[in-house]
């Protein structure tokens, strides 16, 4: 009976084992081996879908061509990258601004960012990049496709991180700011000591996606010639009519910029999680 009762858990304990293995609650944590096995599972089953649907058309990718290439393509991708990283500082610079401005008490300065994050959040970024290169950089002399690449995407990008500071601004409760009163805390010591860590800790994993997402939009500006990844690789498909390989090549030059950027958001979600 002992003998069987053994066995009957050592099934049990089997199946569980098996289970956890493919099925875990959302706020657990899952183990190394398990995820690794179900994103093989998930890659393995992209990948025959996608070789399947190239089959149905009869379509055999080749992307030796891109070696012959890699000069423009390295060149490329470093003034993507450069755009990236300085809209990434000029944004952030107009969104903390934008953000103090829309909570002035000076109406016309309040109005006035209101305004701006409404209209560039309310409007599709290639109509602002035809709009703010051929109208207002012709008007003040912006000749400089980069310098005007990087000043549309900072202009675009600043509205929604104006958005986000203001966010986590208005989340903080105004118990906790009341208790930094109580406790004799001056406004400069509230900020430093309640506000800013609170915020810090709201506003980076957002800020980390939103770098994401400033990498991918800067692939729009070779809608004005700026000579990035995505004119690049339109350039050399046109040359050698291989659509599917350079794009195909371009998503993946893009995921190895904007995964990193993931995975931080990821980290810093979790570094920074706490209760209320």
């Amino acid at each position: 009976m002992k003998i069987q009762q053994r066995k009957v858990q050592q099934t049990d304990i089997r199946r569980q084992g098996f289970k956890r293995f493919f099925v875990a609650p959302f706020h657990e944590k899952v183990g190394r081996t398990a995820a690794l096995f179900n994103l093989l599972l998930v890659v393995l089953l992209w990948v025959t879908l996608f070789q399947a649907s190239l089959n149905a058309i009869h379509v055999r990718l080749d992307f030796s061509f891109l070696g012959q290439f890699h000069i423009r393509i390295r060149d490329g991708f470093a003034v993507t990258l450069g755009i990236s990283l300085c809209s990434l500082v000029l944004s952030l610079l107009i969104g903390v601004f934008s953000a103090a401005g829309q909570g002035s008490p000076l109406l016309i300065l309040r109005y006035f960012c209101d305004i701006y994050v409404k209209f560039i959040r309310g409007t599709p970024l290639i109509m602002q990049i035809y709009l703010f290169f051929y109208i207002v950089g012709t008007a003040w002399g912006v000749k400089n496709r980069f310098v005007a690449g990087v000043i549309i995407l900072s202009v675009f990008e600043g509205a929604y991180i104006a958005e986000i500071i203001r966010g986590s601004l208005l989340s903080i409760e105004e118990s906790q700011l009341e208790a930094a009163r109580a406790v004799g805390f001056t406004r400069r010591q509230t900020f430093r000591f309640v506000i800013l860590p609170q915020m810090t800790a709201r506003t980076l994993p957002a800020l980390t996606g939103q770098f994401a997402s400033i990498i991918k939009d800067s692939s729009l500006l070779s809608m004005i010639a700026v000579i990035e990844l995505t004119q690049t690789m339109r350039e050399i498909s046109a040359v050698n009519f291989r659509l599917f390989e350079c794009y195909l090549f371009l998503g993946v030059l893009y995921l190895c910029l904007t995964l990193p950027v993931s995975l931080a958001s990821g980290w810093l979600e979790r570094k920074f999680r706490y209760e209320n």
